[in-house]
């Protein structure tokens, strides 16, 4: 029987230590190779990655805007500044220039107040006669002309005038006829005085009857030429109807207005003026009136009339300036804010002025145009400060007497954006 031999204690000992270095050996060279392989995997993506773009130069902070809701679009481009243009093109757009100088504005009042109508520019339409319309022929905003046909009215009772008219006048010639041939049977002594002198009144009674018929029948507005129940209606001056109130079928009335015609190439202003104030103001004073609705455009005037009777509420008087209608922009009732010369009140200092005529707006910046001696034209961004009368200060942007474009300068504006969108192309 072959038995196994057993080594000593000493020597197994050894032996389980050699076993657990050779274990540890083999774990650490495991632990080395988990973090070795994931550094490898780290390099090799970064040097096959390619190489980042240098990062761009900052955009400069966009300005703030007084209109947030345009604050996605995009800012506008610089305007050109200069605008080259040929004579002949000076020529045809009328342009005028004048030297920026140094001038002491005018002391303004101002007086809030509205649009009105002259009087004597406007018309009420009524029938002179009750009826019933059968024509209408114009409408709200329509442009007529004095004498133009506006309406048609039927009268049952017209035809009944006409008819009485008719019968007067006839009647008043057999009369006068009668009366004549008396008068020349008297000088024959053949027909008596008294007979002569009745027939001679009788014919006069019948020819005032006629002539009274026949005014009655022009007042019902026809010159009774013919036996007719309808009668028309007429403008009685130009302008535009600025109301209708007729319907085809309605009845009217000698009371009722059917339109109302309103002549507007001049109007009033009508200002408020109070009491304290009405010692600084003076018929014929320089005005300009400026209106709600066309806040840029103003309208230049005279100082008409004040007013003799104080209003017992509002403790005011009425300023009346007239006004000419340019652009045909001035409608009745509306608002707007007078601004009248007066000589007293705070004395202003010299200024740089230009008249307001030479400043327009330009993607909401205010420019003007000055002439170079080359011919060409400059645009100058302008800071303005006060106004009056035409005239605004202004504050930077111009030196004095520069000679700034004070007509025509929209011909330039236009020359301007067209350039811009070409080059925006």
């Amino acid at each position: 029987m072959n038995r196994t031999t057993l080594a000593p204690p000493a020597a197994r000992l050894a032996a389980c230590a050699a076993r657990l270095a050779t274990r540890a050996a083999r774990l650490a060279a495991c632990a080395a190779l988990i973090t070795f392989f994931p550094a490898c995997s780290k390099t090799k993506a970064a040097e096959e990655k390619p190489a980042a773009k240098a990062p761009a130069a900052a955009k400069p902070a966009k300005a703030p805007t007084d209109h947030p809701e345009h604050s996605d679009e995009p800012e506008h481009e610089e305007l050109p500044k200069r605008v080259k243009l040929t004579p002949r093109a000076v020529a045809d757009a009328k342009i005028e220039t004048a030297p920026a100088a140094r001038k002491v504005l005018a002391n303004v009042l101002e007086l809030p107040g509205e649009i009105a109508a002259d009087p004597d520019r406007i018309a009420k339409i009524a029938s002179p006669v009750a009826g019933r319309l059968e024509q209408v022929s114009f409408r709200e905003g329509s442009t007529v002309q004095k004498g133009e046909v506006l309406a048609a009215v039927r009268v049952p009772d017209f035809a009944r005038a006409k008819a009485d008219l008719a019968g007067s006048v006839a009647r008043a010639q057999a009369a006068k006829l009668n009366a004549d041939r008396l008068t020349e049977l008297a000088s024959k002594g053949l027909a008596a005085d008294q007979e002569v002198r009745s027939a001679r009144a009788e014919a006069d009674a019948l020819d005032a009857q006629a002539k009274a018929a026949g005014e009655l029948v022009r007042a019902m507005g026809s010159p009774g030429d013919a036996v007719s129940s309808r009668i028309v209606l007429r403008a009685p001056i130009a302008g535009v109807v600025t109301r209708r109130d007729a319907v085809v079928g309605q009845p009217v009335s000698t009371e009722a207005t059917i339109a109302t015609i309103a002549n507007l190439s001049e109007a009033w202003f009508l200002g408020r003026v109070f009491e304290k104030d009405l010692g600084r103001l003076r018929v014929g004073s320089a005005t300009e009136v400026r209106l709600n609705a066309f806040p840029d455009q103003p309208f230049a005037g005279k100082l008409e009339y004040i007013g003799r009777e104080i209003d017992p509420v509002a403790r005011t008087l009425t300023a009346r300036v007239r006004l000419t209608n340019e652009e045909d922009r001035l409608r009745i009732g509306l608002f707007g804010v007078a601004k009248v010369e007066i000589t007293s009140g705070t004395p202003r200092t010299a200024a740089l002025v230009v008249p307001r005529t030479a400043v327009i707006d330009a993607f909401d910046k205010k420019i003007v145009f000055v002439r170079e001696a080359d011919g060409d034209f400059e645009l100058h961004e302008v800071v303005l400060g006060e106004g009056a009368l035409g005239e605004v200060e202004v504050v930077s942007g111009l030196r004095e007497n520069e000679p700034v474009v004070v007509r025509g300068a929209f011909t330039l504006k236009s020359a301007v954006l067209r350039g811009t969108l070409a080059e925006a192309e």
